[in-house]
């Protein structure tokens, strides 16, 4: 897949569209980008997929934006495995904020762009204030020569299919309805790094995973499996959050896993939430902290037996 930060170096003129956050590139978000895929067929036009870093949401008010389902790089995976073929990341900034719908639509789609055909949601918003809307996208495609779509909505269990209520799910620890929303295991990624190494210390060595973000949209104790060391997942139960216990205070991903003895610190790896067993909680001791830990992993054994 393509991945494109600067506007100037878009080579694929006369393109068909979509625009959105596409965070967690849920199963209606694959709906819409299997849209573009197939109306790219049709015209046999270059396809892209126009996102913005940070998001919108986080450029106006970055202390009150809910936390992101996926990180820019789980995003783009999650994109590749749906068939996009080109990204094009724009930069959110003073400047991309205060740029008018016309102006968005004459230097981006229609200059930059030659947007052919733009397939975007009948209430998407756009430009300074989010003074654009899908009309004004209809009126401009009569003006410039560019057609517009409105996407499909998706619908689960008679609501439609959001980032929102995926956050909800996982905040509820319902790992099997999220799974159901995303089309797929909810996974965080990132590096294997050298921690503390305080869970050697009362029988339970850890893979300490920093995840470079400042919130999670779950945390906990779950049953989990740890994709990209061997070819079949390792299981062991996770441990999402702060570390109360040891007055821990950044965010942490820790994975214990079950009979497995090997280094894997410098692995990038993805850690699938299958089952949560419990709210992270401070332990007044190690040895209740240990015996705790002891009653998860029988728990998340008996899950992965069943499973």
């Amino acid at each position: 897949m393509e991945f494109i930060r600067n506007l100037s170096r878009f080579q694929y003129q006369g393109c068909i569209a979509t625009i959105g956050n596409f965070d967690g590139v849920h199963l209606g978000h694959q709906t819409v980008l299997q849209q573009l895929v197939n109306k790219g067929k049709d015209l046999q036009l270059p396809t892209v997929v126009i996102i913005f870093e940070p998001q919108p949401q986080e450029f106006f008010a970055p202390n009150k934006v809910p936390a992101r389902l996926t990180r820019l790089r789980e995003k783009l995976v999650a994109m590749h495995n749906s068939g996009v073929e080109r990204v094009l990341c724009l930069h959110f900034n003073a400047k991309m904020a205060a740029i008018s719908a016309e102006d968005f639509i004459q230097k981006i789609l229609v200059k930059s762009l030659g947007v052919r055909h733009l397939v975007v949601g009948d209430d998407f918003c756009f430009g300074r204030k989010r003074q654009g809307n899908f009309a004004d996208l209809r009126q401009a495609g009569k003006q410039y020569g560019f057609t517009i779509e409105s996407q499909d909505t998706f619908i689960l269990g008679n609501e439609r299919v959001s980032s929102t209520r995926i956050r909800q799910a996982l905040v509820q620890g319902n790992m099997q309805g999220a799974r159901e929303l995303l089309g797929r295991p909810y996974t965080l990624c990132g590096r294997v790094c050298y921690g503390e190494q305080r869970g050697r210390t009362i029988g339970f060595p850890t893979a300490n995973i920093f995840l470079q973000r400042r919130v999670s949209p779950l945390n906990g104790v779950f049953a989990a499996k740890l994709h990209g060391i061997t070819k079949k997942p390792l299981t062991g139960i996770a441990n999402l959050g702060t570390r109360p216990t040891f007055d821990g205070h950044q965010l942490l991903l820790e994975v214990h896993l079950f009979d497995f003895d090997k280094t894997i610190y410098g692995h990038d790896v993805e850690v699938e939430f299958v089952h949560k067993l419990r709210e992270e909680q401070r332990f007044t001791s190690f040895d209740a902290l240990k015996k705790q830990i002891e009653i998860d992993v029988q728990l998340a054994r008996a899950i992965f037996n069943v499973c």
